[in-house]
């Protein structure tokens, strides 16, 4: 009984996932802007109303406060890189026509205090508005460790 209810459920599409997609190279341009440390290009990519989440956030933060966020990397690490695992998706869905790409990868930085490598997993969901800019961008990973150092 069991298996037949399950085969008998009918299937419904929501989207499409894409390997390539304009909206992956936007995300490949911000990675590209933050590793030089060039906040005047990463900007551009932004609504101007965007909003951040990290993991341990209690609440999402604006632009300029992850500006101050993303400024302290530089401070307090060097050689900093990102390393993708696999390849970004853009996940357009149908419901409520949400336009995501999804990437997973890790973050390297060298500590200027103890000269100690950090890596950090990660995942990425950037939610792009109609007009092609990062509306609300989510990074699950633990970045404990990168207040320690």
């Amino acid at each position: 009984i069991v298996s037949t209810i399950c085969f008998s459920q009918k299937t419904k599409r929501n989207g499409d996932i894409y390997i390539k997609h304009p909206y992956i190279e936007v995300l490949n341009k911000t990675n590209m802007a933050y590793l030089a440390n060039d906040t005047a290009a990463n900007r551009t990519f932004y609504a101007d109303t965007a909003k951040f989440w990290v993991s341990g956030m209690t609440k999402p933060i604006s632009y300029n406060e992850n500006l101050k966020r993303l400024t302290d990397d530089y401070r307090y690490y060097d050689s900093i890189r990102l390393v993708p695992t696999g390849y970004p998706d853009y996940l357009a869905y149908i419901d409520k026509d949400a336009k995501i790409v999804q990437s997973w990868g890790k973050w390297y930085g060298k500590s200027k205090k103890t000269g100690e490598t950090l890596r950090v997993d990660y995942v990425q969901l950037d939610n792009f508005n109609k007009d092609g800019k990062i509306e609300f961008e989510m990074i699950y990973g633990d970045f404990t460790q990168m207040g320690k150092n």
